[in-house]
């Protein structure tokens, strides 16, 4: 039996992620999970307007996104739970910076992404920057045969519905392999 919810966005687990930007001249991160694929190279994120990291992205038009492992999990809640605007949270972690020099990225996070803005969409509460990865930072320990091993990353995953923090679990399929048990 089917329960109604009525509108509610099931799509979670979301990894949780930190977004670096520099504002005002300082670099500043903040946890978002809500991101996304736009394209293999383009990647989204959906940022309340309030958050003080904005400015920044807006203004030298390129952002981070760090992805912290589990234990993290502290350090990032932090993030999501003060603003720039009165706490830096740059003492943290060790900063560093790329190509663009303008984003800034967590030493500590085992994978970061440098990131250009492409366009910004306005909806009435977020900000929705979309960009272009220009260049991928990864600690070799997490890699195996040359790709990234999640598994050995560990991601903070967040679920709105509890508002919780989870780990990632075991690898199940191969995709675009599985599949093919049922092609004629």
């Amino acid at each position: 039996m089917k329960v109604k919810l009525g509108v509610k966005n099931c799509l979670y687990p979301m990894p949780t992620v930190l977004v670096g930007a520099l504002v005002d001249g300082k670099p500043n991160y903040v946890t978002i999970a809500h991101v996304g694929i736009m394209e293999i190279a383009s990647v989204s994120l959906g940022m309340n307007k309030e958050h003080f990291t904005n400015k920044g992205i807006k203004e030298n038009k390129t952002f981070s996104i760090n992805i912290p492992s589990a234990k993290m999990v502290v350090e990032t809640d932090y993030c999501g739970l003060t603003s720039g605007r009165s706490e830096d949270k740059t003492k943290l972690f060790k900063t560093f910076y790329g190509v663009l020099r303008t984003a800034p990225m967590i030493e500590e996070c085992a994978i970061n992404m440098e990131c250009e803005l492409l366009k910004t969409v306005d909806f009435t509460n977020h900000d929705v920057f979309v960009g272009r990865i220009v260049e991928t930072y990864c600690e070799e320990s997490v890699m195996n045969e040359g790709a990234v091993d999640f598994g050995k990353v560990h991601p903070i995953l967040f679920v709105m519905n509890d508002r919780s923090y989870w780990s990632l679990g075991n690898r199940i399929g191969k995709a675009w392999s599985d599949g093919k048990k049922l092609a004629k």
